[in-house]
Order: structure tokens, then C-alpha cells, then sequence
């Protein structure tokens, strides 16, 4: 039985992956047991897959997924800030649960095609400055995302501490179309934030 993770399904079909009872996960598209490890690379890799529970059919991929990251931050990989943890937690239960996830997604996504806009960007700058203008970039998202969810949650918040900063309108503009263009989505998804925030 290999110890790789094999070949994926054809492009554009979900990989299936069936969790058995000794908690081995066979992936059916290459036809070998793999582990939570090869599951995180092929999610790095952008393969979909659904993971069902062998003797239940029941579609566990949640659960498998949470534990992927159970194991990256157990294992010094830490990315979730533990305040986003504990706001996290004290939404189970929270009036609004319901919207949280598509709003979570709708966030990550934005911020990754940002990304993604800086990384092309930064392939025609060259060395020259560019990295710094990234790097701001990427504390002002940071910055941006850490502030909606405190205006979701703002008595997750010890009482006196300040909200982290915004970005000051009286920074200089960007030097070029596609930073313009970078912040303005930024300006308009803090706007829905901020119309979200004053109807609850």
C-alpha cells in the first residue's frame, strides 16, 4: 500500500476519501491509504475532496479539516491568533452564527485575491521597494480583519483596550492603478462591515 499521496482524480472531479473505523483514510482516486498530512498538501495544491465516514457514509470532511489544523498549530505552525480563537469559541450559540461562516469565507477570499493582485504586481516592480509596499499591504488587511471582528464580538475585549488602528486617510495614495484599486476594495468592504455592524 503506498505512502504517498498517489495521483489525484481527473482534473475538476472531487477526490473521495473514506475514514475507517481504525481511523485510516483510504483515498479512492489513487487507491492507497494516506494520512491528515497528504490531505493538507492537497488542499495547498487546490485538490477538492470530500471525506466520508466508511461504515456511515456520513460526509465528515468538517471535522477532518478542523483536524488538520489542529495538528499544523499543535506543531508549531501557528496561525490563529488565540483572541480569534477565544471570539471564535463565543460565537457557538451567538445570534450571529448563522452569518458568520459566509462572512469568514467572503473575508478570506477578498484577502487572498489581494494577495494574489500584490504577488503579480510585485513580479513586474522587481526588488526595488516592492516588498515593503507588501508588506504594509498585508498589516493593513491584518489590520482591517482583526477590526470586524472585534465590531462582531466587542465584549470579547478586555474593557479599555483600544481597537487596533485603521488605516489613516491621510496616508500617501498609491503609486500606481492596481494599489488604487486594492484600496478601494478595501474602503467598500469596510463599508459593508460597517453597515453590518450597525443593524445588530
Amino acid at each position: 500500500m503506498a505512502d504517498t499521496p498517489g495521483k489525484d482524480a481527473p482534473q475538476g472531479e472531487r477526490v473521495v476519501i473514506k475514514k475507517y473505523a481504525n481511523r485510516r483514510l483510504y483515498n479512492t482516486a489513487s487507491s492507497s491509504y494516506v494520512t491528515l498530512e497528504h490531505l493538507a498538501d492537497m488542499v495547498k495544491r487546490g485538490v477538492d475532496f470530500v471525506v466520508y465516514d466508511a461504515k456511515t457514509n456520513e460526509d465528515i470532511t468538517r471535522s477532518v479539516l478542523t483536524q488538520i489544523i489542529f495538528e499544523e498549530e499543535s506543531q508549531g505552525q501557528s496561525l490563529l491568533p488565540i483572541q480569534f480563537l477565544r471570539q471564535l469559541i463565543s460565537f457557538y450559540g451567538n445570534s450571529l452564527q448563522a452569518f458568520l461562516p459566509s462572512y469568514l469565507e467572503m473575508s478570506l477570499a477578498a484577502f487572498t485575491q489581494q494577495q494574489e493582485r500584490m504577488r503579480s504586481q510585485l513580479s513586474t516592480l522587481g526588488a526595488g521597494g516592492g516588498m515593503g509596499v507588501y508588506e504594509e499591504q498585508i498589516r493593513q488587511n491584518l489590520a482591517l480583519f482583526d477590526r470586524a471582528m472585534k465590531m462582531f464580538s466587542p465584549f470579547a475585549y478586555a474593557k479599555g483596550e483600544e481597537p487596533a488602528p485603521t488605516a489613516s486617510k491621510a496616508e500617501p495614495p498609491p503609486a500606481d492603478d492596481a494599489l488604487a484599486q486594492l484600496r478601494r476594495q478595501m474602503e467598500e468592504m469596510q463599508a459593508q462591515i460597517d453597515k453590518l455592524a450597525t443593524k445588530r
